[in-house]
């Protein structure tokens, strides 16, 4: 089984959007449609950054949404901070109707997190791959009430770190990971199970040349980008 660093991600990633034309957002949307194939019923909890992490939730939130479940969204941020495919995906969840509740204040985080308790599965979209250092602010306030219900994290539990899997002070822990097209490196490490839960690896549409340098460097598209 391939195992990317996060890095190693990036330049996949970089490589199908940029260097061979895939659009961002298709892949975005893929990954979103992997992690909703794990929703069984609702209501379902979304927790969402700003990031991409978070506009993979909202792909998940819209089609849970049109399935005719009842979804809940948490935005840690203000919306208008929401940028690029991620903001694409916004709109169109709350061009739907979809609900939303924006919060960055601790006690408001707190309150809106611990209200998903209810929920029959919790979605987390906060961090992605290229977290470093501990998780502080409202990130960590987040993590700190998340409720005692069914999780799914995706790509990698909030508050692991990519490479090594070790936890960045505090950590989402979920009873299934969907992570995109390759695991990451710090899977492998044995103190990383508890918290990923069972793995699933989605293919969203990344051609496995783009994580192999040698077959890469072979290609016309490779040669002209130098």
């Amino acid at each position: 089984m391939k195992m990317l660093t996060a890095a190693e991600m990036r330049e996949a990633d970089r490589r199908c959007i940029e260097d061979i034309g895939i659009p961002g957002a298709v892949l975005m949307n893929n990954a979103g449609a992997a992690v909703f194939q794990h929703v069984r019923r609702g209501p379902i909890g979304l927790v969402c950054g700003k990031g991409n992490n978070g506009g993979d939730g909202f792909v998940v939130a819209r089609l849970a949404l049109l399935a005719g479940l009842d979804t809940r969204v948490v935005l840690l941020g203000d919306p208008a901070e929401v940028k690029g495919d991620a903001a694409t995906f916004l709109r169109a969840y709350q061009n739907l109707g979809g609900d939303l509740k924006c919060v960055d204040a601790d006690e408001d985080i707190r309150r809106a997190v611990e209200s998903l308790a209810g929920c029959a599965v919790l979605i987390d979209a906060m961090l992605g791959t290229g977290v470093q250092g501990e998780v502080r602010g409202v990130y960590r306030t987040a993590i700190e009430a998340w409720p005692s219900a069914h999780t799914i994290a995706i790509d990698l539990p909030s508050g692991l770190h990519t490479d090594t899997g070790e936890t960045l002070g505090v950590c989402v822990k979920a009873n299934r990971t969907v992570t995109f097209q390759f695991a990451k490196r710090g899977f492998d490490n044995p103190e990383a199970a508890p918290w990923l839960g069972e793995v699933t690896i989605a293919d969203i549409g990344i051609p496995e040349i783009c994580a192999d340098d040698a077959a890469w460097a072979q290609l016309p598209i490779a040669t002209r980008a130098e």
